[in-house]
This record gives structure tokens, C-alpha cells and sequence, in this order.
């Protein structure tokens, strides 16, 4: 089996035929409520793709529209610490470029490393920083594993990201997200390490998939939601459970986001 073996399962299954993929983070899976048209495809029904152990994380396709834009939205995501494997969303993300798409927009739920931007809000990732010391793309066997990743977040992608935040009246942070592999979370010590290299956020996902789609080629958007503040900020422990509580919030904006987003791609502006 391969990614185009499940690129011609996905176009059997549904008459949309998505240029835009989204992936989502642990607990926004309320994003595929705003999607009409709905077809499911479970992810045991694709070759290859995950099997997500993580509650929060659903393991399915789902192909409609949103804003009447075509759009392909995975709900779950495999994690570098479920397996030890980087690479674990690449058959997932083979069948994305295969079926069509070309744009990748990929959430998160993160913690903040910005006082000001608090449980709740909606962070727009403009570049990212990898604390794990492993790569997707290590045993890659061709020249094109050296990817370049100055510009692995689409500028002209976020502008227009900012542009229907704000005309929604959402306020979009902007900042780095800084992968740490998980599953613990962060010491106080490694966020005030984090603070000192740069990092507004901190999460376990994200961007593994981001090298992969610069790899297939896809233009990448990216947005964190905040569920927490990072260790040591406030006077509660992240957890897994507060990740879920809280993301439906800043899920809420992303969703709303998304679909203005959409909808003024999808009137040309």
C-alpha cells in the first residue's frame, strides 16, 4: 500500500477534492463540527496511517467544506513519544500531497511562555525551535532530505491568517514554538531555558510535521492554541487534563479563524 493507493481510497469515498489539509491538536477535534458535507474515512481503514493512543485524539479523515472551500482535516496525530518514531505522521502526510492538497495548516495545544498571552488565546507560529535532537527525516536516503527551513512558515499564508483574526476582532499572538518530545511535561529550569532562546510557547507535536511538509512540499500555516501556562509560571502544574479543559476555548477562535480565512481565499481576496 501506498500513499496513492489511499489518495484513490479518499477519492472513492468523496466528491471533494481538498487543496487544503488541516491537522488538529489534542482536544480541538470541534473543528470538524464546522465541516458540511462530511465524509469519515477511519485512519484503519488508510494504510500507514496512525493509530493515536492520546485521549483527545480521534484517528480519522474527515474530507468537506468549510467556508465551501474543500478542505481534509485529520483529526489525531501520532507523537514522537508514542513510538520513538519522528517520522510517524509521514505516511499521513504523503497521502495529503497525493490527494491534492497544497496548503498544510497545523494546530496545537502549547503552553505560554508570554505572561500576556494566557490560557485561551490563539498563537500564530511563525518559526520554531527543536529541542528533541531527532529529526523525520533521518535515514532519508535521497539529497532531498536537506530541506531548507528559513522560511518553513508561508508568509503570504499567515498575512492572511492576521488579516481575518483581525477582521473577526480575535486577537492573534505571534511567536516561536519550541518542541520538547514529551510525554513529561517541562521543569521550570527548561522553560526558563526555553525564555532564554527565544520561545513564546512550548508543546510536544507539530514539528516533525512541519520538516515532513517542506520535505513534500507544502505551503505550512501553523497555530497553537494556549492551554496553559508553562511550569513554573503559575501556581498550577501543566497537565494533560487542563490541555483538554482549556482547549476547546482557544478551539472556538481557531475554528472561527480558519473558516474566514477560507472564506476569503475562497473569494479571491
Amino acid at each position: 500500500m501506498s500513499a496513492l493507493t489511499n489518495a484513490a481510497l479518499v477519492e472513492s469515498r468523496t466528491r471533494h477534492r481538498p487543496k487544503v489539509a488541516v491537522v488538529l491538536g489534542s482536544g480541538l477535534g470541534g473543528v470538524v463540527d464546522a465541516l458540511r458535507d462530511a465524509v469519515e474515512i477511519p485512519y484503519c481503514d488508510l494504510a500507514g496511517f496512525p493509530e493515536p493512543a492520546v485521549s483527545g485524539h480521534d484517528g480519522r479523515m474527515v474530507v468537506g467544506t468549510l467556508s465551501d472551500v474543500p478542505v481534509m482535516v485529520l483529526a489525531g496525530r501520532a507523537h514522537y513519544y508514542e513510538s520513538g518514531r519522528a517520522d510517524g505522521m509521514r505516511m499521513a502526510l504523503e497521502t495529503v500531497k497525493a490527494a491534492g492538497a497544497e496548503v498544510l495548516v497545523l494546530t496545537n495545544a502549547a503552553g505560554s511562555l508570554d505572561p500576556e498571552v494566557a490560557p485561551g488565546s490563539l498563537m500564530l507560529v511563525t518559526d520554531h525551535i527543536n529541542m528533541t535532537g531527532v529529526n523525520p527525516l533521518i535515514g532519508e536516503a535521497s539529497d532531498a532530505r536537506f530541506v531548507g527551513m528559513t522560511a518553513a512558515y508561508d508568509a503570504e499564508l499567515a498575512g492572511r491568517a492576521r488579516n481575518a483574526a483581525r477582521s473577526l476582532g480575535i486577537a492573534l499572538a505571534r511567536g516561536v514554538y519550541m518542541w520538547f518530545s514529551g510525554p513529561s511535561f517541562e521543569t521550570p529550569a527548561e522553560i526558563r531555558a526555553a525564555r532564554a532562546l527565544g520561545a513564546d510557547a512550548v508543546g510536544m507535536s507539530t514539528v516533525p510535521e512541519v520538516i515532513l511538509a517542506r520535505f513534500l512540499g507544502l505551503r505550512v500555516l501553523a497555530f497553537s492554541v494556549i492551554t496553559n501556562f508553562a511550569a513554573g509560571m503559575g501556581p498550577v502544574a501543566p497537565s494533560h487534563e487542563e490541555t483538554k479543559a482549556r482547549a476547546p476555548e482557544g478551539g472556538a477562535k481557531l475554528k472561527a479563524v480558519l473558516a474566514r480565512l477560507l472564506e476569503d481565499w475562497n473569494d479571491g481576496r
